[in-house]
């Protein structure tokens, strides 16, 4: 390990712990003009126009068996998803969003896709396509998986929406 490196000198888990709230946090509220949380925006985009059952869609959207359980039982109950049986398998459900949790989803992404750009746009272009590569090398490589730990850090939830949670 390199001992003179930068990160001696800065703390990198505030740093990203900072950035994520913050962008959660902006999400939110948002999002919630729309009656959705950022959670819910994951789960409808990731299962718009595709055939995933519950767990597939849990693993994609990075959510434990009762997150996922819990948004998929307001995505129902406002009417933005259904739980539909699977063709393949009669155990399994297939997550479809409905004709209304499209329209929800296009505002969503309008608000998202514009946070996004809203962030990048922060940057120096010089230093945007660096740092969104090194995120996502970070991401899918070193820090993919949590480790084994006896008393994991809780994720805390966002503040949910009066019209629906998830």
């Amino acid at each position: 390990m390199n001992t003179s490196a930068p990160a001696r000198n800065v703390d990198l888990m505030l740093l990203l712990n900072v950035a994520s709230h913050n962008l959660l946090t902006e999400m939110t509220a948002r999002l919630a003009d729309l009656g959705i949380t950022p959670r819910a925006h994951c789960v409808l985009s990731k299962a718009v126009r595709q055939d995933l059952t519950q767990s597939e869609l849990a693993e994609l959207a990075n959510l434990d068996k009762t997150t996922m359980v819990v948004t998929m039982d307001a995505l129902e109950q406002a009417g933005l998803a259904e739980r539909v049986p699977s063709t393949t398998d009669r155990r399994a459900r297939i997550i479809r969003v409905t004709e209304a949790g499209e329209e929800v989803l296009d505002q969503a992404d309008e608000v998202v896709f514009s946070i996004f750009d809203d962030v990048l746009d922060s940057l120096p272009d010089d230093e945007r396509a660096g740092f969104l590569a090194g995120l996502r090398r970070l991401a899918q490589g070193r820090l993919s998986a949590a480790p084994m730990c006896d008393n994991p850090p809780r994720r805390r939830a966002p503040r949910v929406p009066k019209k629906i949670v998830g």
